[in-house]
């Protein structure tokens, strides 16, 4: 039996729940899933940016309960090392640290215009331009890591950024975001990963609860 236990929300619209899940995913650490009712009042708000959660995600693992994504991505680096979460290079570690800092504070015009909602898809939607600061930055992001790093993720291999930055990459699907090549190449290994093939699919047999959320935001 695991001796840990990971606090998610909604699969379909909780961005914060994947960062979370992917991290434990990416770290090899075997958990067990809690899940909080999207009806619940913190979840809720969470999920309507209305306030933080420190519902969701959160790790309890041997006793210790972990609740903020940048804090669960730093435990895991401590307890799985050879995870290789941050990249072994101080430099690359500092970048990744400083990436993953930005968009754990950063990117609120994103996130209220355009939420996370894995099944909706959003063909010719119309970007207003503070979101689109945000995605230039995001992308001017990836670019420069795969011109340094070369690839196939944020920092060669998969790291906390990537799991960082993953929910950007289902919202630039369900909006429609134009990319270049080099970012829509990112955007597609991303998707295909299989932990992100398992969140999509779970995600998928969720009920739709977008509309009521949207009605009371």
């Amino acid at each position: 039996m695991s001796d840990a236990v990971l606090t998610i929300s909604s699969k379909n619209y909780s961005s914060w729940s994947l960062r979370g899940w992917l991290l434990c995913k990416m770290a090899g650490l075997e958990f067990v899933e809690e899940v909080v009712p999207v009806d619940d009042p913190a979840s809720r708000a969470e999920l309507l940016l209305l306030s933080p959660s420190i519902l969701a995600p959160c790790l309890t693992h041997e006793g210790i309960r972990i609740w903020d994504t940048l804090a669960i991505a730093e435990y895991l680096n401590e307890v799985k090392p050879c995870a290789g979460l941050l990249p072994k290079d101080r430099a690359a570690r500092a970048r990744c640290r400083s990436i993953c800092g930005e968009m754990h504070s950063g990117f609120s015009n994103l996130r209220s215009a355009l939420p996370m909602n894995l099944k909706a898809r959003r063909s010719g939607f119309k970007i207003w331009s503070g979101a689109q600061a945000d995605i230039d930055r995001i992308t001017t992001i990836w670019r420069e890591c795969s011109a340094v790093y070369h690839g196939p993720h944020l920092f060669g291999a998969a790291s906390m950024a990537d799991a960082m930055y993953a929910p950007v990459v289902t919202r630039f699907l369900t909006y429609d975001v134009h990319l270049d090549d080099a970012c829509a190449q990112y955007r597609d290994r991303i998707m295909a990963l299989p932990e992100m093939v398992e969140w999509y699919g779970a995600a998928m047999q969720e009920p739709d609860q977008l509309e009521e959320l949207e009605m009371e935001f």
